[in-house]
C-alpha cells in the first residue's frame, strides 16, 4: 500500500481568507449617512433661491442650522443637520423638473388671493416635492412653462445676462406692415428702455402677414405684447412654441411632462 506523498498538493495554492472588520462597514455606512454640502447648495436645492443668492442670505445672517445663525462662507451640512430660513425648517429635496405646455384662462402663479385658476392646478400631481413656475406667462398666453425646485436652474432661465433664447408665434389682428416689421427687428425705444429682439419672421404659408415668429431673450413684463402694442396691433392669440432648447413636441395643450437627463444636463450648461 502507497503512502500519500504530503508534498503531492503543494503545486495546489491555497485559498486565503480576508477578514473584514465590522469597524471599517460601519464607518463606511456613517460616512455615506453623513455625507456633507456646503449651505448654499443645501438652500438651492431646497427651492429657496440659486446658490449666488443663498451666499448673500447666509451673509446677511438670514439661515440657521441647528438653531445658530451661521454667516461662514462654505459651511457645510449634514443630512442629519436643520436648516431654517425665514424661521421655517428646509428639507434638501431631490431636483425634479416637469415642462407644461400652458393652455388659457390660468394664471402663473402659487396662489391667488381671488380663486382664478393657476397653473399649479395642472401640475398638482407630478410631483411630491414643491415646484414652482419659472417665469411667467400672462393668463391669455400659451405655451411652454418650466416648473423646478432647481434655484440655480430657475435663476438662469429668467436672467437675461444667460441669453436664454424663447420663441413665440403671434397672431395679430392686422398684418405687420414690412416698415414696422423693419423697426422691430434694428430695436426700438420702449417706456423702459431699448427692447431688439434677437429675430424676427412672417410665418410661413399663412395669409396676410398675421403671423409672426419672434425671437427674444428679454425677460421684461409683457414684453412681446408690448412690442407689437407700440405700433397699434392688438395680439389675438401668443404662444410660447420653444424654451431655452426644449419644445412642444409631443406635448399636448393641457399636458405635462418630466424633462429627459438629457434635456437637464442641456439647461445646466447654458451659458
Amino acid at each position: 500500500m502507497m503512502k500519500e506523498d504530503p508534498k503531492s498538493n503543494s503545486d495546489t495554492p491555497k485559498r486565503k481568507r480576508t477578514r473584514v472588520d465590522p469597524k471599517v462597514i460601519i464607518k463606511k455606512a456613517d460616512r455615506k449617512e453623513e455625507e456633507e454640502i456646503r449651505l448654499n447648495k443645501y438652500l438651492a436645492h431646497s427651492g429657496v433661491c440659486s446658490r449666488r443668492d443663498a451666499d448673500k442670505l447666509i451673509s446677511n445672517g438670514q439661515v440657521k442650522v441647528n438653531g445658530e445663525v451661521i454667516t461662514e462662507m462654505g459651511y457645510k451640512v449634514k443630512s442629519s443637520d436643520q436648516v431654517e430660513y425665514n424661521n421655517k425648517q428646509l428639507s434638501r429635496e431631490r431636483l425634479v423638473y416637469v415642462l407644461l405646455n400652458k393652455p388659457k384662462g390660468f394664471i402663473t402663479s402659487v396662489g391667488d388671493p381671488y380663486e382664478r385658476k393657476t397653473v399649479m392646478s395642472l401640475i398638482e400631481n407630478a410631483v411630491p416635492e414643491r415646484i414652482y413656475p419659472v417665469g411667467r406667462l400672462d393668463t391669455n398666453t400659451t405655451g411652454l412653462l418650466l416648473f423646478t425646485n432647481d434655484g440655480d436652474i430657475a435663476k438662469k432661465m429668467m436672467h437675461p445676462s444667460h441669453n436664454i433664447k424663447k420663441i413665440y408665434h403671434v397672431v395679430l389682428d392686422q398684418p405687420l406692415t414690412k416698415n414696422h416689421f423693419t423697426e422691430i427687428l434694428n430695436g426700438f425705444e420702449l417706456e423702459d428702455g431699448l427692447i431688439k429682439p434677437d429675430a424676427v419672421a412672417y410665418v410661413e404659408n399663412t395669409e396676410g402677414r398675421k403671423e409672426i415668429g419672434i425671437e427674444i431673450h428679454s425677460g421684461r413684463n409683457r414684453i412681446v405684447r408690448r412690442i407689437f402694442e407700440h405700433f397699434g396691433y392688438n395680439v389675438v392669440k401668443l404662444d410660447r412654441v420653444k424654451l431655452g432648447g426644449l419644445t412642444k413636441k409631443d406635448l399636448p395643450r393641457g399636458k405635462w411632462r418630466y424633462l429627459e437627463p438629457a434635456e437637464i444636463n442641456m439647461l445646466k450648461m447654458l451659458s
